[in-house]
């Protein structure tokens, strides 16, 4: 099969198109030929190796999983004999947050990962969009800021991968929302429900003397000190990239019983029912998948190349299978 593969650490260049050997699943396994797979910020963190941590946690010299590539979407192609969930046939979606490996055209995972079956209105190449943005915000949204109808949050980066689902999610539960973007994007995160927009090369949100419950920074371009003023009494600020400030921070507040900082490790803390109400929103209309690019596989070095412009709106996809 075709696999995109890294051996070393290192700039997009390291990304090369390979034919590897095709999976065979085990019998707990099932078999999903993958059709789309979405390439994030995180992606091109693991194939660079920055932050530092990540040496110490997936290999130190080299990487130990040579295929990267988290959320995918895909049809399940072959199952083991002790399978009994899914079936040859079925359109599935998820993600493979230990082991990575959606760069590739098939891909095996246990009968009981993050796998669930694939909202029936939309693309393979949205539902692994989604299974990246939708399902970081949920986590970061629902089980940590614990976000309520009626508080005020705003999201910085709101059109990005992880931005765009938050803005609506937050709607989903009844906040007002705010979201800050590029003046490019303003129209589009108005479009995704969000009651007010700001063009951060036009207004510092930190000194317009607006102060918000929840300040969720998608992108990691922010710290709680500098957004401390902007925090109402009781607020959280909650960032996606891990940093020694933000670790520094949590410590400082995890006791205090005003203002707090949080960092989440989304991807280690899913759970399968989470694919599933995230298909009953998209299915009802309530998130729409955002779709910046699309590459074929082997132009995976390129799709890296552009997510870290950081002018990404929404999701950058590979499309595999097909």
């Amino acid at each position: 099969m075709r696999a995109i593969v890294f051996t070393k650490y290192g700039s997009p260049d390291v990304l090369e198109l390979r034919e590897v050997e095709k999976p065979v699943p085990k019998d707990n396994e099932v078999r999903v030929r993958i059709y789309a797979a979405s390439v994030t910020p995180s992606d091109c963190a693991f194939r660079k190796a920055d932050p530092a941590a990540i040496r110490f946690m997936y290999g130190f010299l080299r990487p130990r999983h040579s295929i990267l590539g988290v959320e995918f979407s895909g049809v399940i192609d072959a199952v083991g004999k002790d399978v009994q969930a899914f079936k040859a046939g079925d359109e599935v979606c998820g993600i493979s947050t230990r082991t990575f490996g959606a760069y590739a055209e098939y891909k095996c995972l246990a009968a009981d990962a993050l796998l669930a079956m694939k909202p029936t209105n939309i693309s393979h190449e949205a539902a692994a969009g989604a299974c990246d943005g939708a399902l970081t915000s949920l986590i970061f949204l629902r089980d940590h800021a614990k976000l309520q109808p009626g508080q005020s949050i705003l999201i910085n980066g709101a059109s990005g991968s992880v931005g765009a689902y938050a803005v609506q999610l937050a709607k989903h539960y009844g906040a007002n929302v705010t979201g800050v973007c590029s003046t490019a994007n303003v129209d589009l995160v108005r479009s995704l429900g969000a009651d007010r927009a700001i063009d951060y090369t036009k207004t510092d949100f930190t000194k317009n003397g607006q102060s918000y419950d929840v300040i969720f920074d998608a992108i990691g371009k922010s710290s709680f000190s500098r957004c401390r003023a902007a925090l109402t009494p009781y607020g959280i600020y909650l960032s996606t990239v891990p940093s020694l400030a933000i670790l520094l921070s949590m410590l400082k507040t995890s006791r205090s019983r005003g203002k707090k900082a949080i960092f989440v490790a989304a991807g280690l803390k899913q759970r399968r029912d989470n694919l599933y109400f995230l298909r009953e929103l998209i299915e009802a209309g309530v998130i729409l998948p955002v779709i910046d690019r699309i590459y074929p596989l082997e132009q995976a070095a390129d799709a890296h190349r552009y997510v870290e412009t950081g002018r990404k709106k929404g999701n950058v996809i590979l499309t595999i299978g097909r």
